[in-house]
């Protein structure tokens, strides 16, 4: 990589402190809508299935904007970039806060634009400039997503109840709440402004959709997608609804918020336990047979056992934080180099985040259709069952290799016989 491409770092704990506020940006804007949810719905007289587009949206700006996010970066540099993301997220929150069903969308869309630029181009700039303490980051950079998801989902309702003793007219208790999540992001733009000196384009291996075509015709390419995708599935539908279900349980408003922050830390828990655990386990299928029947269990407790929530939602964060990053680990392991493992990610992350954003909207209309959640919850313990079978093959040690490559494998057999 050319010099200019990987600037001095005269500041790397600042860097470094830079890199885990933006991380803690990229979760907490969607997961804090999750516990008002039925406070938004009551107000604007949204359906169930209105009021799950606000968990899809986001999504949808994912799959859209992700594998977009590089080419943003190489024409403008990836710290403008990385600052473009902050500015849309926070742009997004004061849109979202303005108190209408038009604006509360719109402001949705735009900072799940943001969080998919900070999604592909963060762990780019971790990777390129720490190299060698890439393992250890990682793990801390996950953990703070978790830590800063899970404030947002812990203080929205003690925000919204704020707002009622402030007597607060001008937009809803709601909006208000959700106006709270901007601190943070404004605190990260402040802090990062020093970075913008730089204009360093990103690492090589930084998921793109490119000229390898052949991973869509791919069977292995599939397996790691769907092993990705139905872990998003489960993760975002309960990211929309868990505290709604919790409170057709019998709890609280504050009770099924502060589960919702327990969901959200536990997911990023594994990040500790998995990246040092990797480089020991050799057959990777063991982990993930492993965090896939957490999920099953996770799902069928909370379904028969709600009392236990707390134990159930543990098991289920666990599980899908860990799955998230085997499937993440295995885009590396399936693949022969750094270019062939960008396009494996860009596929799986449009298929994933797609996939992803059918579930709160799937959710909603179940329980709306019903008025119950056993049928959603009982969806979710089927889809989990099936996540088990794709842990199997998404796990396999076998490389994805490019037609050319098999051609001449096969040329090569032919020619010793």
């Amino acid at each position: 990589m050319p010099q200019d491409n990987k600037p001095n770092i005269a500041h790397p704990i600042l860097l470094i402190i830079s890199i885990l506020l933006i991380a803690s940006n990229l979760r907490g804007p969607i997961t804090g809508i999750g516990p008002i949810l039925d406070f938004i719905s009551n107000d604007l007289n949204l359906s169930a299935t209105q009021a799950g587009m606000l968990t899809t949206l986001p999504l949808l700006a994912f799959a859209i904007f992700s594998p977009l996010s590089s080419a943003l970066a190489r024409r403008i540099g990836l710290e403008p970039s990385l600052m473009l993301a902050l500015v849309a997220i926070t742009s997004g929150i004061v849109l979202r806060s303005a108190g209408s069903s038009l604006t509360l969308y719109l402001g949705t869309c735009v900072i799940g634009i943001g969080i998919a630029i900070g999604n592909v181009l963060l762990p780019s700039l971790l990777k390129r400039d720490f190299p060698n303490q890439g393992p250890t980051l990682t793990a801390i950079y996950v953990l703070t997503m978790g830590v800063g998801a899970t404030l947002s989902a812990s203080t929205t309702i003690p925000m919204l109840n704020v707002a009622d003793s402030l007597n607060v007219t001008f937009i809803p208790n709601w909006a208000f709440a959700l106006a709270g999540t901007i601190i943070l992001p404004i605190i990260t733009m402040l802090i990062w402004l020093p970075q913008l000196s730089n204009h360093t384009k990103p690492a090589a291996d930084t998921p793109d959709i490119d000229s390898h075509s052949y991973m869509w015709r791919d069977k292995a390419a599939w397996h790691v997608s769907g092993f990705l995708a139905f872990n998003s599935f489960i993760m975002y539908a309960f990211i929309a609804w868990l505290p709604s279900i919790l409170v057709s349980y019998g709890y609280s408003e504050h009770d099924a918020g502060y589960i919702h922050g327990v969901l959200q830390l536990a997911s990023a828990a594994p990040a500790l336990v998995l990246i040092p655990l990797m480089a020991k386990v050799k057959d990777k299928r063991t982990l993930g047979l492993a965090m896939t029947i957490l999920a099953f269990i996770g799902i069928t407790g909370l379904l028969m056992m709600h009392q236990h929530a707390v134990i159930w939602v543990t098991l289920l964060g666990f599980s899908c934080g860990g799955g998230f990053i085997l499937g993440l680990s295995f885009v590396g392991l399936r693949t022969h180099n750094s270019h062939q493992a960008a396009s494996l990610s860009g596929m799986a992350q449009c298929i994933g985040y797609l996939f992803a954003a059918t579930s709160p909207i799937i959710f909603g209309s179940m329980h709306e259709a019903t008025s119950s959640w056993d049928m959603p919850l009982t969806l979710a313990a089927g889809m989990s069952l099936i996540w088990v079978g794709l842990a199997t093959l998404a796990g396999k040690s076998a490389l994805i290799s490019p037609p050319n490559l098999l051609t001449k494998t096969k040329s090569a057999e032919l020619t010793s016989k």
